[in-house]
């Protein structure tokens, strides 16, 4: 199942102006506002780089936030544990995959939803790793059976790294446990230089607290990580219209600045350190005061956000997929594909909780992997690259067509491009004209259940290193029969 080259930024919503505008202010956030509740330790470093401290706020000018983002790596390499999955972050490349951190799982026998466990992670995990269109696994739910925050960074480490051989995803708790699941990151590769060449893990990292304060315990996690040769995501997640502003176009202005620190940073420690941009504008719902994920206005905040990124070429991540929906239904299909297919045709590198999300974040479902990956065949079918060439317009095929059977079905090409130019669905329905039965049909939520059960009753994955997986599955009680 390797990844396909796939391409996105084709649909430019906002202007040269629009751009330079949406820019301008979020520099302008950080040089003239700033961010609070930076601790002496940062705010010493970041000093020493060129930022400076007024009235209690750290203020970064607009020359050291360009020259930040100039100096960063364009492209970076996400490394799988097989090189079939490598992904390259950057330029018009897409990958999508998981993510969330939810606390809930919709179980596989009930369809309720229960508190999640380390269990419920790994097997998302060997999920990811068989749904071809999931390009790599970031953790989805958080294991509350594990109460020691070492523990749970190192659990969530282990069970995401044996379930999946594509690229993985974590975060660290505090920055003394990176060094754990960097050590265990070179076991699994054969050493600290071969992890550091094929980095198969990054730290997801939300390392501000909007409106404008930075987490500190974040950044040092981040610095840590940038030391053991992790590449990290500098994150933002700000909920317009209560941590950040009510207009669109404010609440991507502020979000971008607060990104912009994070990778500010990034380049104070080290210029070439892998790093990318993950601005998370998302929409609250003002009635409620929940998370509206799959609305039409989060598919604008993110496409303002991701094209300025776009504009100056830096690599980035945003979430999309995130319906309110707490099942596999209509809601959900739609409020997924609407803001994944806005997000590819903004110019997003990775696009986060794009398969399993729903209940507004706070839940995942196994089933709803599943039924997603044939939503993101299609959503990527729909951004491939168009060929128009005397070839693909067939003109003699035509001709010969029309002078002789009177249809194409028997033509040699339509043969030989059935599979290479079709994406073809494992469960949605395309009934035929006289597949009418509906008394033995089952509905896509119950489809995908069992094709959840199908792949968590397979052959667990071997691509660890055996005396790696076994002491593993030892120490936390997953994975324990190969």
């Amino acid at each position: 199942m390797p990844i396909n080259h796939r391409v996105g930024g084709g649909i430019h919503r906002l202007s040269q102006d629009d751009l330079n505008l949406l820019l301008d202010a979020a520099i302008q956030i950080l040089e003239t506002i700033g961010l609070a509740e930076v601790s002496s330790e940062i705010s010493d470093t970041m000093r020493d780089a060129g930022a400076k401290l007024s009235g209690g706020r750290t203020t970064i000018p607009r020359t050291l936030v360009l020259e930040a983002v100039d100096a960063m790596p364009k492209t970076v390499l996400l490394a799988g544990q097989a090189a079939e999955f490598d992904m390259q972050v950057g330029g018009e490349n897409v990958y999508l995959g998981t993510g969330g951190a939810a606390p809930m799982v919709q179980d596989l026998t009930s369809t309720d939803y229960r508190a999640a466990e380390l269990r419920d992670l790994y097997d998302a995990a060997r999920i990811a790793h068989n749904c071809r269109h999931i390009d790599f696994f970031a953790r989805s739910v958080v294991a509350r059976d594990i109460d020691d925050p070492l523990k749970l960074d190192r659990a969530t480490t282990a069970a995401s790294l044996m379930g999946c051989a594509k690229h993985v995803v974590v975060q660290a708790s505090d920055a003394a446990h990176v060094g754990d699941i960097a050590r265990l990151c070179h076991d699994i590769a054969g050493g600290e230089d071969a992890f550091r060449a094929r980095p198969f893990l990054s730290l997801n990292i939300n390392h501000a607290v909007p409106p404008l304060r930075l987490h500190n315990e974040s950044m040092l996690v981040m610095r840590t990580a940038i030391k053991f040769g992790i590449p990290v995501h500098c994150n933002v997640f700000g909920q317009v219209g209560a941590s950040s502003p009510v207009t669109l176009a404010s609440a991507a202005a502020q979000t971008l600045a607060e990104t912009f620190a994070g990778l500010v940073w990034v380049h104070m420690i080290d210029p070439a350190a892998p790093r990318i941009a993950g601005p998370r504008p998302m929409i609250t719902d003002l009635r409620t005061g929940g998370l509206a994920g799959g609305s039409g206005e989060q598919a604008l905040a993110n496409t303002m956000a991701l094209q300025v990124l776009r504009h100056l070429n830096v690599p980035c991540s945003i979430i999309a997929g995130a319906t309110g929906s707490r099942h596999v239904d209509h809601q959900a299909g739609y409020e997924k594909a609407l803001g994944i297919s806005a997000a590819i045709s903004a110019g997003a590198n990775l696009v986060t909780q794009a398969a399993g999300s729903q209940a507004s974040l706070m839940g995942t479902s196994l089933a709803g992997m599943v039924a997603d990956n044939d939503m993101l065949g299609a959503v990527l079918r729909a951004h491939a690259p168009v060929t128009i060439s005397q070839d693909t317009l067939a003109l003699d095929t035509i001709q010969a067509v029309v002078e002789g059977e009177g249809h194409f079905l028997g033509q040699p090409e339509t043969y030989a491009r059935m599979r290479s130019d079709f994406v073809y669905p494992d469960l949605s329905e395309r009934a035929g004209s006289t597949d009418f039965d509906q008394s033995r049909a089952a509905d896509m939520q119950q489809r995908a259940i069992h094709r959840a059960h199908d792949i968590l009753n397979g052959p667990k994955q071997t691509h660890l290193p055996k005396h790696i997986h076994d002491a593993l599955a030892a120490e936390f009680g997953i994975g324990t029969s190969i």
